[in-house]
């Protein structure tokens, strides 16, 4: 099994950056601290096994290839794409959102 780099495009890094912002605001650096790890923890599956992540938005919004994986404890999810030589990551979003709306980002489908 092949591990491939987990590549996340810019607006990943928005979401993930503005998820730290948050929790360092509203809870705590430990926390936020628990978040980065969790992070890396996924990033870290994905890229031995992008497969296991679920198609559900996928299908739901017709984007072939479009997993999710679910950031535990955390309620964010992880967006990817695996490409033939790594894990695009297109999103990293809070599970109460309205995914489609926040999946429209026209970079998102290139």
């Amino acid at each position: 099994m092949k591990v491939k780099p987990v590549v996340p495009r810019e607006q990943a890094n928005q979401d993930v950056d503005d998820a730290i912002a948050y929790y360092l605001e509203e809870a705590s650096s430990s926390v936020a601290l628990a978040f980065i790890d969790a992070l890396e923890k996924s990033y870290a599956h994905i890229a031995r096994q992008p497969g296991t992540g679920s198609p559900r938005y996928g299908h739901e919004l017709d984007l072939p290839g479009l997993r999710a994986w679910t950031l535990s404890p955390y309620p964010y999810l992880v967006f990817y794409v695996e490409r033939a030589d790594y894990i695009d990551v297109w999103r990293v979003l809070h599970g109460q959102r309205d995914i489609p709306a926040w999946m429209q980002d026209p970079d998102a489908l290139a």
